[in-house]
C-alpha cells in the first residue's frame, strides 16, 4: 500500500492538474488555431528584398547620387557589407547606411558610364545573414563584366562550431532549470531527503555553470557568422557593435536567472519564499532564447514567442525531471515507499507537459516553416522531422516508464524489490534523459538553420540554347527561359500554365532571382505581359553556371521554390 502524500503535495498536484494533457489541449490548441489560422499573413523566413532604386538592369543617363534597398522588415548592417564595383571590378567609393527596412548606398566616388554592381550582406531579425547584388547601367551596359569574389558573398550557412555551442547552451538551460524546479516542486519536504537535495543542487549548479558558458561562449561565434568576418575580426569595436542587442541580452538573462533558480535552492526543506524565488529564476532563463531567432521573424509575434517560452518550459521539466529521477530515486525507494510516490507525482506532471511540448511544438513548426509543405522541400523543415522522431523514442521510453515499471514500484513491499525495481527505473529514466539530449543537438542546429525552402536543381539548359526548363510549383507548371543565354543585357521570362495547358491566373505574382556561387544578383523585378506571362530584364555580368530560384505563392501558406539551371557561354 502507498503511503500518506508528503507535505507540500498540495501545490504539486494542482500544477498536475494545470498541465494535464485535457486541459492543455482544450484551452491552448484552440487558441492557437485560432490565431495561427486567423492570421492574415503567412510566416516570414527571414527578410526579403522587395523593391530597388535604381531597379536590376536599369540604363540610366546619370549616375545616381545613391542606390536604395527596401526590404519587407528591418535588417540590420554589417561592417564592410557593401561594396561597389565597376565592369573592370575596381572598387568604387561608397558609404552605406541602414534604415529600418531600407539600406541606402551613397555613391561617394565619380562613376564612369558602363555597368555597376552593387554587392550587399545584411542580417535579418532572425538572427541569418542574407545577401544579394544589384547590377545597371550608366550610359550603356558594359559588354564584358569582371566582378570579383568578395566577403560578402561568403556563404551564410551556420558553421558546425556555432551548432554545438546552441546544443551545450540548451543542454545545461534546460537542465539547470528542470533540475531546480524538480527540487522544490517534486522532493518531499520532510529532512530524512535533505541528501536528495543536496545532490539534485550540486548537478544543477554543474549544468547552470555549461549552460551559461556556452551561452558567452557562442557570442563571438555570432557575430564571424553574421557578418560573414573573419576570426581576426573579433578584435575590432566596429565588429561587436554591429552585434543586435538581442544576442547579448540573452546570455545576460540565462546567467541571472539561472544564478536566481540555482542560488536560491534549499539545503532543506523550502518555504513559499524561496520556493517562488527559484521558479522565477527558472522562467527568467528559460524565456531568454525567445528574444531572438525564429520566433521574431514568425507571426503572430507575441503567440510564437509565447509558444516558444511554454515549449522551453515543458523541456526543462520533462528533461530536468529524467535526470533527478536518475539521481534520487534509489535513496528514495530504498527508505519507505517515497519514490513511488515521488515518481507517480512526476509521471502525471509528465504527460501535461508532454501534451504542451506537442501542442507548442506544433504551433512552432506551422508559423517558422510557413506551410506543412516545407518541412518536407526544407532543410529546416528535414531537421525539424528527424527532431520528432526523436522526440517519438523518448515518448516510448517513458510510456514504458509510466505504464509497466512505475505500477510495479508501487506494488512493492519489499525494500529489495523496490530497490530492484527502481534501479531499472534509473537506467531507463537516463535513456530517456540521453535521447533528450540527442533532440537538443538537433535543435541546436535548428536554430541557426533558416526556414527558406533548398533549392532543387533540375536538368539544365544546354548552353547557347534561350529554351527555358518547366518545374512544378503547387499544381503550377512554370516555364523559365532566359534570352540570349549569355553574358549582356538578357530578359528572363516565366510562363505559367496549369495542368491542362490553360495560362494560370488569379495568382501573385512569381518572383525570381538568379546567382552563381561568387555573384548573386538578388530577386529581378518581374512585369507582367498576359495572363500567366511574366518578364524582367538583367544583366548577365558573367558565363558560367547559373541558378534561378523561381517562387510562386498559390495559397495563404503555401509558396513552393524550385531552381532551374542554365550555362551561360
Amino acid at each position: 500500500m502507498i503511503g500518506r502524500t508528503p507535505r507540500r503535495g498540495g501545490a504539486v498536484r494542482a500544477l498536475s492538474r494545470v498541465l494535464s494533457p485535457a486541459v492543455v489541449v482544450a484551452l491552448l490548441l484552440p487558441l492557437a488555431a485560432l490565431l495561427v489560422l486567423g492570421s492574415a499573413s503567412p510566416a516570414a523566413a527571414h527578410a526579403t528584398l522587395v523593391g530597388t532604386d535604381p531597379v536590376e538592369g536599369a540604363v540610366l543617363d546619370t549616375a545616381p547620387e545613391q542606390v536604395t534597398f527596401t526590404f519587407d522588415e528591418a535588417v540590420i548592417g554589417v561592417p564592410a557589407g557593401i561594396q561597389v564595383f565597376d565592369a573592370t571590378g575596381a572598387e568604387v567609393a561608397a558609404t552605406a547606411s541602414v534604415r529600418k527596412a531600407q539600406l541606402v548606398v551613397d555613391l561617394d566616388g565619380e562613376v564612369d558610364e558602363g555597368t555597376l554592381v552593387v554587392v550587399w550582406r545584411l542580417v535579418s531579425a532572425d538572427g541569418h545573414p542574407i545577401s544579394g547584388s544589384l547590377s545597371f547601367s550608366v550610359g550603356a551596359p558594359s559588354d564584358v563584366v569582371d566582378v570579383p569574389t568578395v566577403s560578402t558573398d561568403a556563404s551564410t550557412n551556420a558553421p558546425l562550431h556555432l551548432g554545438v555551442a546552441r546544443w551545450l547552451g540548451y543542454v545545461g538551460l534546460l537542465l539547470a532549470a528542470g533540475l531546480a524546479a524538480f527540487s522544490v516542486l517534486f522532493l518531499p519536504a520532510d529532512r530524512a531527503h535533505d541528501g536528495s537535495r543536496r545532490r539534485l543542487r550540486t548537478a544543477a549548479r554543474a549544468a547552470a555553470v555549461v549552460g551559461a558558458l556556452a551561452c558567452w561562449v557562442g557570442v563571438p561565434m555570432i557575430a564571424l557568422y553574421q557578418l560573414g568576418l573573419p576570426p581576426s575580426a573579433l578584435g575590432r569595436a566596429s565588429t561587436w557593435s554591429a552585434l543586435a542587442a538581442g544576442e547579448y541580452v540573452v546570455p545576460a538573462m540565462v546567467v541571472l536567472g539561472l544564478a536566481l533558480a540555482v542560488g536560491a535552492m534549499p539545503r532543506a526543506a523550502p518555504d513559499r519564499r524561496r520556493t517562488a524565488l527559484v521558479l522565477a529564476g527558472c522562467a527568467l532563463s528559460l524565456a531568454a532564447p525567445s528574444v531572438t531567432g525564429h520566433t521574431r521573424a514568425a507571426t503572430p509575434q507575441a503567440l510564437v514567442i509565447g509558444v516558444d517560452v511554454l515549449h522551453l518550459l515543458a523541456g526543462a521539466l520533462w528533461l530536468g525531471g529524467l535526470v533527478a529521477i536518475g539521481l534520487v530515486l534509489a535513496d528514495l525507494a530504498a527508505r519507505d515507499d517515497s519514490g513511488a510516490l515521488v515518481l507517480a507525482r512526476f509521471s502525471a506532471c509528465a504527460s501535461g507537459v508532454l501534451a504542451l511540448l506537442v501542442v507548442t511544438g506544433t504551433v512552432l513548426a506551422w508559423r517558422i516553416a510557413g506551410s506543412w509543405g516545407e518541412l518536407v522541400d526544407s532543410g529546416y523543415g528535414g531537421l525539424l522531422l528527424v527532431k520528432v522522431v526523436v522526440v517519438l523514442v523518448a515518448v516510448a521510453i517513458a510510456a514504458w516508464n509510466r505504464f509497466s515499471l512505475l505500477p510495479r514500484l508501487r506494488d512493492a513491499t519489499r525494500r529489495a524489490e523496490r530497490r530492484g525495481t527502481a534501479s531499472v527505473l534509473v537506467r531507463t529514466s537516463l535513456a530517456e534523459a540521453g535521447v533528450l539530449v540527442a533532440v537538443l543537438l538537433v535543435t541546436g542546429f535548428l536554430v541557426d538553420r533558416s526556414p527558406e525552402p533548398d533549392a532543387t536543381p533540375s536538368a539544365s539548359a544546354a548552353p547557347g540554347d534561350a529554351s527555358g526548363e518547366s518545374v512544378w510549383l503547387g499544381g503550377i507548371i512554370a516555364e523559365v527561359g532566359l534570352d540570349p543565354l549569355g553574358v549582356g543585357p538578357a530578359t528572363v521570362t516565366i510562363t505559367m500554365t496549369d495542368p491542362d495547358g490553360a495560362p494560370a491566373e488569379g495568382y501573385e505574382a512569381p518572383r525570381i532571382s538568379l546567382s552563381t556561387a561568387e555573384v548573386d544578383l538578388g530577386e529581378i523585378e518581374l512585369r507582367n505581359l498576359g495572363p500567366g506571362i511574366y518578364a524582367g530584364d538583367l544583366v548577365m555580368p558573367t558565363g558560367g553556371t547559373w541558378e534561378a530560384q523561381v517562387s510562386l505563392r498559390t495559397t495563404e501558406f503555401d509558396n513552393p521554390v524550385k531552381t532551374v539551371r542554365f550555362e551561360v557561354p
